[in-house]
């Protein structure tokens, strides 16, 4: 009995561990995404600021910071405190780790303990004496223990697989985070931009209804048609009528919002965001491929996935192999629980077994070639996620190239619009023009007006997004705590 223990770590020590050895897939070795200029284009409005790219910049764990507005700080830590989200995302974690805990039993030995106390009565009429009727009373208590070398290395392949997983939930974890902080960023960015296009369409009826009540003055000293009037109305009401979907799309948004913030509708949340209380950060990160996988969590979780689906061809190949036990049992059995440890009562058994399957109708062969097919499948999921991460790079540095010439050309042609309705105004008050062309210039100064507070908003939702693309710098967090446990 005391040898067992150093029998089973000499068949442990001694073992192999059959399958694949887990290599990290090589990085890309590509340099850049897409051609960049120097800096952007810039423009003389809110949020037109150039924008520089710098190779290989580190971006902070509080990257939303750098919009320098403190209701979005504020809903940004209300959000990780309170949504449900992240505390399910937690909670998948402890649940990898304590299943990863509970695999690392199986390297040791197993002990019990058995106590069965029993009495009975015999009838001799079985042994051929009907007149023996006899009370017996047995005791037994026993103490096993069972152990099964892992000879071949399958339970480590095993425990080496659950560890993956548990890497895949940390890197979960993290993309949640970076999702979450992402969503209230862009949704934050999106109100602000509805709120500018509620106000520019307020003022837009506000000089739609001064236009018409000088229509109207003209039309009561018949220097106008009624026609013209007429016009000017319908210009004006279907101005009005653009006005309800967009608080209609704001109230939905604060509905976002607020869920965000791990809150019911009824308990809206407090923070108010206009482009005004924003800035635009003039300095961005541009992190290279081969960092990049090292940065994103969904490619770091698919690696793990991929780890995990390679230790699972070890655990399948192990299973092929010849599966050795040892067991030991010693306890007593005795007529009462007086006698019950005496030296006479004693029992004891070692027992040794090997086990190996010799026809199985090619069962386990095929199960190891699917978990080949698996490690394959998830090795092609795992290329689709670098290539899809660093396509979601190359789109936000496109976006913000072109977000920034399109807001400049927005607001030159904003300016121009305006200046154009101001001269139609004045040269219809004077008669030079007919009422058709003033209208026809309210309507394009509408149109520019309301573009260029999307082009503004759209600078800042896709700077957000790059954030987001290049990782959003998890790695230097601190306002989550850390959720690994030990054993």
């Amino acid at each position: 009995m005391t040898r067992l223990p150093l029998i089973a770590l000499a068949l442990t020590v001694a073992g192999c561990e059959v399958g694949p050895d887990f290599h990290s897939p090589a990085a890309p070795t590509d340099t850049s995404y897409t051609p960049l200029p120097v800096r952007t284009a810039s423009a003389n409005t809110p949020g037109g600021a150039a924008q520089r790219f710098v190779t290989d910049k580190d971006i902070p764990g509080e990257w939303w910071a750098l919009f320098h507005s403190e209701p979005l700080d504020r809903l940004v830590r209300q959000a990780l405190a309170a949504n449900p989200d992240l505390d399910a995302a937690r909670a998948a974690l402890r649940q990898a780790q304590e299943n990863l805990y509970a695999g690392q039993g199986s390297l040791f030995p197993t002990a019990s303990a058995s106590l069965q106390p029993q009495r009975a009565l015999i009838s001799g009429a079985s042994l051929g004496e009907p007149g023996l009727h006899e009370t017996l009373s047995v005791v037994t208590g026993n103490l096993n223990i069972a152990y099964a070398p892992d000879v071949f290395g399958g339970t480590r392949r095993q425990i080496e697989s659950l560890g993956a997983q548990v890497d895949y939930q940390r890197f979960e974890l993290e993309a949640a985070y970076l999702t979450l902080t992402s969503n209230v960023v862009v949704a934050a960015v999106q109100e602000a931009s509805l709120r500018g296009q509620i106000s520019a369409t307020q003022d837009i009826i506000n000089d739609q209804q001064r236009g018409l009540d000088l229509v109207r003055s003209r039309f009561g000293l018949g220097g106008a048609s009624r026609a013209d009037v007429l016009s000017q109305e319908a210009a004006l009401a279907q101005t009005k009528a653009s006005l309800p979907p967009l608080k209609h799309q704001l109230a939905q948004n604060r509905d976002q919002l607020t869920a965000l913030a791990g809150q019911l509708p009824s308990h809206e949340i407090s923070q108010i965001f206009d482009l005004t209380g924003l800035v635009l950060p003039e300095e961005l990160p541009v992190t290279i491929p081969s960092r990049l996988i090292e940065q994103r969590p969904d490619v770091q979780a698919a690696e793990a996935q991929l780890h995990a689906a390679s230790a699972q061809i070890g655990v399948a190949t192990a299973n092929q192999l010849p599966q050795f036990s040892i067991g030991a049992a010693a306890g007593s059995a005795a007529t009462g629980f007086g006698t019950l440890f005496n030296a006479a009562s004693g029992t004891w058994s070692i027992t040794g077994g090997v086990t190996q399957s010799l026809f199985d109708a090619g069962t386990l062969l095929h199960r190891k070639r699917a978990t080949v097919a698996a490690f394959e499948q998830t090795a092609a999921q795992y290329r689709s996620t670098v290539i899809k991460a660093c396509q979601n790079v190359a789109d936000a540095l496109h976006a913000l190239e072109t977000d920034a010439d399109a807001l400049a050309a927005q607001s030159a042609a904003e300016r121009s619009a305006f200046a154009s309705l101001d001269l139609s105004r004045r040269q219809y008050g004077f008669g030079a023009i007919d009422y058709l062309t003033l209208l026809n210039a309210q309507r394009t100064w509408q149109q520019a007006r309301v573009s260029l507070v999307q082009a503004e908003a759209a600078r800042y939702a896709d700077t957000a997004a790059l954030f987001q693309a290049l990782g959003g710098g998890w790695w230097h967090r601190i306002d989550v705590a850390d959720t690994t446990q030990t054993p």
